[in-house]
């Protein structure tokens, strides 16, 4: 399995609707424990979550090719 760099720069949409709710949900979550046990790590990952829920990009799944949007077929792209 190789790190693929130059897709990663493409900012291609790559998240799916579903995973968006679920990002953002679980990302306000951790920015709030983080806001009541002052743990930075939380905060930093809760916003990572956030961000990546709102934009639909997520940097990881660009390296390692993965996709998990819905075509219009309602199948999943590879």
């Amino acid at each position: 399995m190789n790190f693929d760099y130059k897709r990663m720069l493409k900012f291609e949409h790559n998240v799916g609707e579903k995973e968006k709710k679920a990002r953002m949900a679980g990302g306000a979550v951790l920015i709030l424990i983080s806001i009541f046990t002052a743990k930075i790590i939380l905060l930093i990952l809760g916003l990572v979550l956030v961000g990546t829920g709102y934009s639909g990009w997520c940097p990881a799944y660009s390296g390692l090719g993965k996709n998990t949007c819905e075509t219009d077929e309602g199948q999943k792209e590879n």
